[in-house]
């Protein structure tokens, strides 16, 4: 009996056993049958948005870092986690009606969502991108079948407009494609010249593997740039201008210590703007430089031996050259001058006598010297080289205004880094951004004596026009006001772009400042505008440093 009941049990464990078993399976079955049919498209749609989400990136490009003067790092552009928004269409039962919905919480286009929704063989539709908390909160109270939130990790500059047209940003080449490590790609400014190296190799795999992408130390310091786009944008604003850009740049050893313009965007929302903004005027755009190039002209005539800064010519307040009348900019007569008076008060007429003394092919070949017609070679996209051309036809005119900065155009990084040359005690550096990047000597461009001169004579200005003083400090400087050429006229227009350039302490600069300033409507002249913004930026830049004063 008691072997009956034994074996009774024994069995109904087995059965139990087999039940339990065939039960899990059959739950599995359903499980694996709900993932494949039931839930296919939202499981399909969520892999394939990490394929697919504009700007979306792999964490492995690398960071971008600005420096300060301790050399402590700060990231400029770095990948973090966002939430974003998307859409499952063939899910969707209502497309205009979820539209609407959508589009009033996200303020995004009804039309536009509905053209998205209205595709019912497709898996996937991008809403947005970087989502708010507050966004991603009221989406997910709606509850709407076919809408969907992830997260993915995206490029993110926590500065948001801070040298925007430097770093640039990381688009999607194409939204559709499945390739997420070959299809992100930087746009414009450092994020595309050093694509393939923050990238990874372009993001290729070796095996299994993907190579990581390397960080960017660049030499801009953050707080030089910080104060440099504060000023710019105010005084962009104040004069009622078109735009404007300043450069900071150690003359020494050609580190850029800033590069700013205004108007400016936000690469975290670029979508927003349009494709002009993105462009950098410092490197990207020429123009005629005006008075500033006054201190070129006078270096050539020094250096070559033809005048020195003690000669003098009798200004009569105009010259007539090849039937044209050029007068001085305050349309006076001025009596004898020296070349270091000519500097002092801005005369048009005096450079025009110095490149004469000079000659014409000697001057020309000392603008080429200096780098005025070619790329300075500086690691961003897009340079473009300074436009001599007006100098070839050999017309007197041509070299007469051209020695007083009209005529002749150049970028703005050519025109500092020419200026630094002179800074530098006459050797051209080649303007470097990595902060690994060794200083490299382009060539000697004028001797360390005609150098010096040079530079005493733009310090003779500064005192003689007081604006740019800064007190207990040398400061060399120089202005510039050109009139805007008008193209389709063959003319100039009477609109004008002012620019200074100075440097300090004088005869051992730590730095040189260009700030350039377009089309101001209010007080146009360099004196009211850009000479004041120099001196507050070099006034900070010298106190940053903690640089001894050098004039007691």
């Amino acid at each position: 009996m008691k072997r009956l009941i034994k074996k009774f049990f024994s069995g109904w464990r087995i059965i139990a056993v087999i039940f339990t078993f065939a039960l899990a399976y059959f739950g599995l079955i359903f499980n694996l049958y709900n993932v494949q049919f039931n839930k296919r498209a939202i499981y399909k749609s969520q892999a394939e948005s990490q394929q697919k989400a504009t700007g979306v990136l792999d964490p492995m490009r690398g960071e971008i870092f600005f420096t300060d003067k301790n050399n402590n790092s700060t990231a400029v552009a770095l990948n973090k986690e966002f939430p974003y928004i998307f859409a499952v269409p063939e899910e969707i039962k209502n497309p205009k009606g979820v539209a609407i919905t959508i589009g009033k919480i996200l303020n995004l286009s009804a039309d536009e969502l509905e053209k998205k929704f209205n595709k019912p063989n497709d898996s996937f539709e991008l809403i947005l991108l970087k989502a708010t908390q507050e966004q991603v909160g009221e989406v997910k109270d709606l509850n709407i079948k076919g809408i969907y939130i992830k997260n993915q990790i995206s490029r993110f500059y926590p500065f948001e407009t801070l040298a925007s047209h430097l770093i640039g940003f990381v688009g999607l080449n194409n939204e559709k494609s499945l390739d997420t490590l070959t299809n992100a790609e930087g746009k414009y400014g450092v994020e595309s010249f050093f694509n393939d190296i923050l990238f990874g190799v372009a993001g290729k795999l070796t095996g299994s593997k993907v190579i990581d992408g390397e960080n960017i130390q660049l030499t801009i310091d953050r707080n030089i740039q910080a104060q440099s786009e504060q000023i710019l944008k105010k005084l962009v604003i104040d004069k009622g201008a078109a735009g404007g850009s300043i450069i900071v740049q150690d003359p020494k050893s050609g580190k850029i210590l800033t590069m700013a313009s205004y108007p400016d965007f936000n690469p975290n929302d670029y979508s927003k703007y349009d494709i002009k903004n993105f462009l950098n005027p410092v490197v990207q755009a020429v123009y005629e430089p005006g008075s500033v190039f006054k201190i070129i002209t006078m270096s050539a005539g020094i250096d070559s031996g033809k005048i020195t800064p003690d000669t003098s010519y009798v200004d009569t307040g105009y010259a007539i050259i090849n039937g044209r009348r050029i007068e001085n900019w305050d349309h006076k007569a001025h009596g004898r001058l020296t070349m270091t008076d000519v500097i002092k008060q801005s005369i048009n007429t005096g450079t025009i006598f110095a490149e004469k003394q000079t000659g014409h092919e000697i001057f020309k070949s000392y603008l080429k010297n200096f780098g005025l017609d070619v790329l300075t070679g500086i690691k961003l996209p897009g340079e473009v080289r300074g436009n001599l051309s007006n100098l070839n036809n050999g017309r007197e005119v041509n070299y007469a205004t051209a020695s007083y900065g009209q005529g002749v155009a150049v970028t703005p990084i050519e025109m500092i880094n020419a200026a630094s040359a002179i800074a530098n005690g006459g050797v051209l550096m080649k303007p470097i951004l990595l902060a690994d990047d060794k200083p490299e000597v382009v060539r000697r461009v004028i001797s360390e004596d005609t150098a010096r001169k040079v530079t005493q004579m733009m310090v003779s200005a500064v005192i003689a026009n007081k604006i740019a003083n800064v007190p207990n400090y040398n400061v060399a400087g120089k202005t510039g006001t050109a009139f805007i050429p008008d193209f389709g006229r063959n003319g100039y227009t009477d609109q004008v772009i002012s620019t200074y350039i100075g440097y300090a302490p004088a005869f051992d600069p730590k730095f040189i400042a260009l700030i350039k300033l377009e089309r101001a409507k209010d007080a146009p002249l360099a004196g009211t505008t850009v000479v004041p913004a120099f001196r507050e930026l070099a006034g900070y830049i010298l106190n940053y440093y903690n640089v001894a004063p050098d004039k007691i």
